[in-house]
């Protein structure tokens, strides 16, 4: 079986990395400038342990495809029709992505699809390169099939992700898991305008709070930090990386390679779609899904918005 990961940034890069490790047969695919560096030099991974070299093909796009293959998407959510845009829809495509939509969008083209809740605290900021911080695994991913279920190729990926440097398990209710991880995510735009200042975990709360009373109004079930906090234990933890600062999560990342978007309308955005749909006012996410997509679209620099800044949008928006 060959796994095809579209997107060799900082999560995919480091699965592609580990799989290829486990003695699995990967395909990389990039764009730009990492994917000129993967071609050229191989992927760098570097951890708290080690720095290595990988040689892994690696392509810019769709490939012809075998009847073994799966593909890996782990680009953000903004990107996943244009990923997939290409590769046959009899493939199984599994989404080791933030967000909740993923799946769903995937599934109008692809008839196999399973879910990926991802914990990989990893950073890419240089063309060839990633950095996985996790230890002693660099990251746990649980597998189901969506909407729901565990299969064989399920079983399967949960064992070959297994094999080296990361936890692989398997979940029925892989989605509950998915909105867990969405709770925690809701801070990462905060992270992206703020950087790291005090008072801006009072603000993550209250997006949570809000994400809380929508998803119990609409009856989703989600996982619990406590319910995480106990399956991970001390599987992942993050250590530093000597030489290479780790300056933010996901979003924060895109606002500091510049790229002109980020993925708020997924994190954030998803709450407000579900406040709308469910009559239930969101005006803290709503102040984060915007003002995270216009420092993208304006290209501002991570961490540069005032904290009064922010909590004056938010007071503004609660007033509206």
């Amino acid at each position: 079986m060959r796994y095809i990961v579209i997107g060799a940034g900082a999560v995919g890069g480091t699965i592609g990395a580990r799989l290829h490790q486990g003695g699995h047969d990967v395909l990389l695919v990039a764009r730009g400038a990492h994917h000129e560096a993967l071609k050229r030099d191989g992927l760098r991974l570097i951890t708290p342990g080690s720095t290595e070299t990988l040689d892994i093909p690696a392509a810019d796009g769709p490939v012809p495809a075998r009847e073994d293959d799966v593909l890996i998407l782990a680009t953000k959510s903004q990107d996943t029709l244009a990923a997939l845009a290409g590769w046959p829809s009899d493939l199984p495509v599994v989404c080791a992505q933030n967000g909740v939509a993923n799946e769903r969008m995937v599934l109008r083209r692809f008839d196999r699809v399973y879910g990926m809740c991802v914990w990989l605290p990893s950073q890419h900021m240089e063309p060839g390169v990633v950095a996985a911080y996790g230890h002693p695994y660099s990251g746990l991913l649980h597998v189901g099939r969506y909407p729901q279920g565990v299969d064989d190729l399920a079983e399967r990926i949960a064992g070959d992700l297994g094999k080296h440097g990361l936890v692989g398990l398997t979940q029925p209710d892989v989605m509950r898991w998915k909105y867990g991880k969405l709770l925690s995510n809701l801070g990462n735009a905060v992270e992206a305008l703020l950087g790291h200042v005090p008072g801006r975990d009072d603000v993550v709360e209250s997006a949570r709070a809000e994400a809380r009373a929508v998803l119990d109004r609409a009856g989703i079930a989600y996982s619990t930090p406590a319910e995480e906090a106990s399956l991970r234990g001390h599987q992942v933890d993050i250590q530093p990386i000597e030489g290479i600062v780790r300056g933010g999560g996901s979003s924060w990342q895109s606002l500091a390679r510049s790229t002109g978007s980020i993925e708020a309308d997924y994190l954030n955005g998803e709450i407000v779609l579900l406040g709308r749909l469910h009559g239930v006012p969101t005006p803290v996410n709503e102040v984060l899904r915007r003002e995270a997509n216009r420092f993208a679209q304006e290209r501002q620099a991570p961490g540069s918005m005032p904290l009064e800044t922010l909590l004056t949008l938010i007071d503004g928006r609660s007033a509206a």
